[in-house]
């Protein structure tokens, strides 16, 4: 009797590996890590807060609105219809981008620009685009230098309209697109978060006379190199595109000098 028990907890023993190893569930311990594809959680849900945030944020760095202007707390919570408190929230998300700025017994307005904040972004920006126009030259195929050059001609059509907000989003995709060609989507994604001041100060050079052909012939001369596979022609076309931006603030902020908080010399750089 005493064999025969042993014999059957022998099989259940026995048993257990096997049932793991044919696919029964197995439960990970709580302090292993995580194996196979990504498992980032993406709830995608919205709040109140984002709602009024991504508005604002949009009309902020599309100049909708405007350095300087109010910004009511009361009149957000009834265009939303949601109460203070969640534009309060998104608010506060704005200052600390120093898209706001939240003025004691004044009130909040549409933050001015920093100098400062657009000079590092220009820095920022161009030290990862070079990178990004350097691989793209090594892996571009000839079909993708043809969506360049439609690219250019979309970019002609639309600034023979004189359509500003297109031109930009055109702009924004022509960059991102290099970015996509030289497998760095992601580097592409940070510049996006660092140049927030810059597309606000961007939507005032646009409007210059001549503005929209002269980025189209910068455009122009990196698709030239990046088609001649000379990548230190495409990196010097694309230097000279982006200073540009860098090289004018002292006359837009002139021009507009309550839209800027000059809070860094301009000159000498």
């Amino acid at each position: 009797m005493v064999s025969g028990k042993n014999t059957q907890h022998d099989k259940r023993v026995a048993a257990g590996p096997r049932l793991a190893s044919g696919g029964a569930p197995h439960r990970r311990a709580p302090s292993q890590a995580p194996r196979g594809p990504a498992r980032f959680s993406s709830s995608g849900i919205r709040t109140s807060a984002d709602i009024v945030y991504e508005k604002l944020h949009s009309d902020i760095a599309s100049m909708k609105l405007r350095p300087g202007t109010p910004v009511s707390e009361i009149s957000l919570a009834e265009e939303f219809g949601v109460s203070r408190t969640p534009v309060r929230e998104a608010l506060q998300r704005l200052d600390k981008e120093k898209l706001v700025e939240i003025v004691p017994k004044s009130g909040t307005f549409v933050g001015r620009i920093p100098v400062s904040a657009v000079i590092e972004a220009i820095v920022a920006r161009r030290a990862l685009e070079v990178v990004i126009v350097r691989k793209a030259v090594e892996r571009a195929t000839p079909s993708q230098v043809l969506e360049f050059r439609a690219r250019l001609e979309r970019q002609r059509e639309i600034a023979r309209k004189n359509d500003l907000k297109t031109f930009h989003a055109e702009d924004e995709a022509f960059h991102a697109a290099f970015a996509s060609v030289a497998g760095y989507p992601g580097i592409w994604e940070i510049i996006r978060t660092v140049k927030i001041q810059v597309d606000r100060y961007r939507q005032l050079t646009l409007p210059q006379e001549g503005r929209l052909d002269m980025v189209i012939r910068e455009h122009k001369e990196i698709v030239d190199a990046l088609e001649s596979g000379d990548a230190d022609r495409a990196v010097k076309s694309m230097e000279v595109h982006l200073d540009k931006l860098q090289l004018d603030i002292e006359v837009f902020g002139q021009t507009w000098p309550d839209y800027f908080i000059h809070d860094r010399e301009i000159e000498g750089q």
